[in-house]
């Protein structure tokens, strides 16, 4: 167990920690809470269950045929709306991705239903005000998210962080677990820019999150096995990215 991670009941504590450390694990009950600060998560239901509508990703250079995913994008200024944006590609360099990096890659949009709803609406607004105050000059954020979902299966383990441990190219990121059904591992690590690790954590219930400095960690996940092969094994998340974006 990460030493950054009991223990954070309120917005101080977390940012604190990603303050100190570059990163912080925040369990369910202290995610419901920071979260419930700015809004509610009234339409959790439809929203974990729209994982069960992702599609394919089919641009996996290493062959594999595990993950699902949709995509969208929004802007923020530090105050008034977060306003989604134009679908576009999502774009990371091979620095940062060595594995599926260097290509535009299009994947199907998060549904308006749920990229407007209760839930997505909730997070976007905590992230906001969370990254703003750990970079207070920021006065514009560009912003993805992404759903992601995880399958294992008998003879595949599912690779959550295909590209191993990884930056991802932004500013800050938050992954926080939605589901996860019937699967083994799936450990998160987080280590600094000179790959000495930081710590580690399992993401197992709903609502348990982590929350990274990119500038400052790498991180990454253990592949994820079925316990019963003959059911179906998943990791449900969701990850959303926020970049400072110049004026």
């Amino acid at each position: 167990m990460s030493e950054i991670g009991t223990g954070l009941q309120n917005a101080t504590g977390i940012r604190n920690a990603i303050a100190r450390a570059g990163y912080a694990f925040v369990e369910a009950s202290d995610m419901r809470t920071a979260l419930g600060r700015f809004g509610t998560l009234a339409d959790w239901p439809a929203f974990a269950d729209s994982w069960n509508d992702l599609l394919t990703d089919t641009y996996m250079a290493d062959g594999g045929r595990y993950r699902r995913r949709r995509f969208g994008v929004w802007a923020a200024g530090r105050q008034g709306a977060i306003e989604r944006g134009r679908h576009q590609a999502h774009y990371q360099t091979l620095d940062y991705n060595h594995l599926n990096g260097g290509i535009e890659r299009w994947f199907e949009p998060i549904k308006p239903e749920i990229g407007d709803g209760a839930t997505m609406r909730t997070i976007l607004e905590y992230c906001r005000t969370l990254f703003g105050r750990l970079a207070p000059e920021t006065a514009h954020w560009h912003i993805e998210a992404h759903q992601f979902r995880i399958e294992a299966r008998l003879g595949e383990n599912g690779k959550p962080t295909p590209e191993g441990m990884h930056r991802d190219g932004v500013d800050y990121v938050l992954v926080l677990l939605v589901d996860r059904r019937n699967i083994a591992s799936g450990t998160t690590t987080v280590h600094d820019l000179d790959k000495r690790a930081l710590g580690s954590f399992t993401l197992t219930d709903p609502l348990d999150s982590a929350l990274v400095d990119d500038a400052r960690c790498y991180h990454g996940v253990t592949p994820v096995e079925p316990e019963n092969p003959a059911q179906p094994a998943y990791r449900d998340v969701l990850v959303v990215t926020f970049r400072k974006k110049p004026a």
